[in-house]
């Protein structure tokens, strides 16, 4: 429980339902006295930037700022500006100010320097070497980043390979920027629907996530003729969308195999997707090593909810996390390649026993990742 805390601010971006909306909602549910809530959209998605004033528990105040200019990246500055703005109306100072990215925790240590927040924590939930292809950009990014993590009072990064990637690409010394802890991604594991194995669909493999060349997905597209063959009512269900989207639906019609892939788009209803992840019997991750810097230095969000939902899961040694995951028999590492894949596939989703089991092992494994353990554990030194 939150005691000496009265009122806490969090900045960031949004898409679908991740660590910040987990963070806010951890937040409300302690009933702190208020919580400031702001959140743009990524330059994906065509929502708009808003802000919400909680107190204890229920929404007070609900603003939405519906100018966006065309260029996107051009929204970055005045993102940073709308959140210093919002803070600023709200003419009163807060304990902690959690800005999840550079961007967002910039705007904190500015709120810091102009009397108006105690604490900034920058939340790091991912860091590659190489941001940008284009180098006064890529500059920028990681000036910020070292600016934050200089003035940031902590810094929470998801993966113990950011600190590790900022000391050897950046030359930011762990040993000097001391402040740094891991706070890796979570699950509500009390929200998550659990349905009996009896009912779970024995042949369904399910993909979530973004849908991009790195991403492996056309990997697991092109081996399903073979697996049709010995599995006859198989399915493959992918939750999510991209650029590369168009690409792999032809690439099912070309193999005939359209009719054993459902491309379901993006799920925003936390609900449904539990859902539509309780109902599958196993996951898939496969990212290209050579190409997937996002997953390598992150904590991969999907990882977490598939073992949420009691899937195994079929991975290239590519997250940290995987070596764990394998341990504590909740999932295989494989090469990338379509016969490590074949094999894999058909082990699993002949072997009914080995499903449960692994099931079992992996909704067991994932109590530890329960965002109260997790976001409990991290702000009480601060309180």
């Amino acid at each position: 429980m939150i005691y000496n805390i009265n009122k806490i601010a969090i900045a960031t971006h949004h898409l679908v339902y991740g660590a910040p909306q987990a963070l806010k909602d951890y937040l409300v549910s302690r009933k702190i006295t208020k919580l400031l809530y702001i959140s743009h959209p990524l330059f994906v998605d065509n929502t708009k930037s808003f802000f919400e004033v909680i107190v204890k528990s229920k929404v007070q105040i609900k603003k939405q700022w519906s100018f966006r200019l065309p260029i996107s990246i051009l929204n970055y500055p005045l993102e940073l500006l709308l959140t210093i703005f919002w803070v600023v109306k709200q003419k009163e100072k807060y304990d902690i100010f959690i800005g999840v990215d550079n961007l967002n925790a910039f705007a904190g240590i500015i709120l810091k320097k102009l009397g108006l927040v105690k604490k900034v924590i920058y939340y790091t939930i991912d860091f590659v070497p190489k941001r940008f292809t284009y180098p006064p950009l890529d500059n920028l990014y990681h000036w910020a980043d070292a600016l934050c993590l200089k003035y940031a009072d902590e810094t929470w990064n998801v993966s113990p390979r950011i600190s590790e990637a900022r000391e050897k690409f950046k030359g930011l010394r762990r040993s000097l920027y001391n402040r740094q802890k891991i706070v890796p991604i979570g699950v509500w594991t009390d929200k998550i629907k659990k349905i009996p194995f009896a009912n779970v669909k024995k042949h369904q493999l399910l993909y979530l996530g973004s849908l991009v060349k790195k991403q492996g997905v056309q990997l697991i597209i092109s081996v399903i003729p073979d697996i049709i063959k010995k599995i006859k009512d198989f399915h493959f269900l992918i939750i999510g969308g991209g650029s590369y989207e168009s690409a792999l639906q032809r690439l099912a019609i070309a193999l005939k195999v359209e009719k054993h892939i459902t491309f379901k788009g993006w799920v925003k209803n936390r609900k449904l997707l539990d859902s539509l992840l309780s109902d599958s019997a196993l996951a898939v991750a496969m990212y290209r090593k050579e190409s997937d810097n996002y997953s390598y230095f992150a904590d991969p969000t999907k990882l977490k909810d598939y073992l949420s939902a009691g899937l195994p899961i079929i991975m290239t040694n590519v997250p940290h996390s995987a070596p764990e995951i394998v341990k504590n028999q909740c999932g295989t590492i494989i090469n990338y390649s379509k016969e490590d894949l074949k094999k894999a596939l058909l082990k699993y989703l002949t072997d009914e026993e080995m499903l449960k089991t692994y099931r079992q092992n992996a909704l067991r494994y994932i109590k530890k990742f329960d965002w109260n353990i997790i976001f409990g554990r991290s702000l009480n030194p601060l309180l």
